[in-house]
């Protein structure tokens, strides 16, 4: 299974040598940082000024789950001991209570985020792919990498093509 995997690889590596070496063009190889392209862009900011937005509205919609249970623990604990061992229970189960109605509206929140994200996202990095591919085509590029993938540990700095991307992108709006 290894030496099968060992064998893909080198097979592919001559392929791609092979093709890049078959033609006249010299190797000319890009860099792009995703991230910085999707926080600079204007539709990218637009995205994570709307994801802001929401967030912010649902940490509204938590807030008065969160004032309730963090009165009810100061009137606990400012009654603890004068109460009956049958009140301090219920108070201890009416918290477990509240505690659990934020958690599960919390998580419930949370996942509405996460959709919003994708749904904000996922056409910007659509046509964020395009826009790479058609810079790799109108700049002659061999090949165009994204900074964070796994793998790259150095690159040239004259080699980024973020900036141009990010250009290139507002530019198609």
């Amino acid at each position: 299974m290894k030496i099968d995997k060992t064998i893909l690889v080198i097979a592919l590596t001559l392929v791609v040598g092979w093709g890049i070496g078959a033609s006249d063009d010299p190797v000319k190889v890009g860099f792009v940082d995703i991230e910085q392209v999707l926080a600079t862009v204007d539709k990218g900011k637009a995205a994570r000024e709307e994801l802001e937005r929401k967030g912010r509205e649902a940490q509204g919609r938590l807030a008065p789950l969160v004032e309730q249970l963090e009165s009810k623990q100061k009137e606990y604990q400012a009654k603890e001991f004068v109460m009956s061992d049958d009140a301090k229970r219920q108070m201890q189960l009416d918290m477990v209570e509240l505690r659990n109605r934020y958690e599960n509206k919390a998580k419930e929140e949370q996942g509405q985020l996460e959709i919003e994200q994708q749904r904000l996202i996922a056409p910007l990095l659509e046509k964020l792919d395009e826009t790479i591919k058609g810079v790799g085509r109108d700049n002659r590029f061999s090949a165009i990498m994204r900074i964070d993938a796994p793998g790259i540990v150095y690159h040239r700095e004259a080699l980024d093509v973020t900036d141009l991307v990010v250009k290139t992108f507002n530019s198609r709006d």
